[in-house]
């Protein structure tokens, strides 16, 4: 209670402070012999602290959206394989669109940091791939999308990647 009346009384002066000091011509809303508070001086301190408390969680849910921002690429072959469409991350789902790829034995969608075989091992499968169908979507399950720059078509049987799209 006692820093409330502290922040109260600290947030008057100030006010009054700053009015005194932007009054040069009396002509100012807060000067001379009108007493009307200003809105600074109206505003109780609980309103403040919790119009703070809800900036912060503005802000820090602006961060989390930034973080959980939609990312997207455009597909392209790779090692001589035709790989086209674009991809989209958002939340947890991965979509697919305008989606073909040469056709393969063993075909899967991996999250990964570049589109090498020891890229691809080091990253996340997120399951089977049809080579013939245009949309498809995927369930991210908990998975962070953020930390990968490459959404990547990749043969498990033949041990070849078909084709990547990198993340933006």
């Amino acid at each position: 209670m006692r820093a409330k009346a502290l922040t109260t009384a600290g947030l008057v002066a100030l006010a009054l402070t700053l009015t005194a000091c932007g009054a040069d011509d009396g002509a100012d809303a807060g000067s001379g012999d009108d007493m009307t508070p200003t809105a600074t001086e109206s505003m109780p301190s609980d309103d403040m602290q919790s119009d703070d408390m809800q900036s912060d969680d503005m802000a820090s849910d602006g961060m989390q959206g930034a973080d959980a921002m939609a990312r997207h690429g455009s597909f392209a072959g790779l090692n001589d394989k035709s790989v086209e469409g674009t991809v989209a991350v958002d939340g947890d789902t991965l979509t697919l669109e305008g989606f073909s790829s040469d056709e393969g034995p063993d075909l899967h969608l991996y999250l990964a940091n570049g589109t090498d075989e020891a890229a691809v091992s080091a990253g996340t499968e997120l399951g089977d791939v049809a080579w013939d169908e245009a949309s498809q979507t995927f369930t991210l399950d908990g998975v962070d999308a953020s930390g990968f720059t490459d959404v990547v078509v990749h043969c498990d049987k033949a041990k070849a990647v078909f084709g990547a799209a990198t993340l933006m």
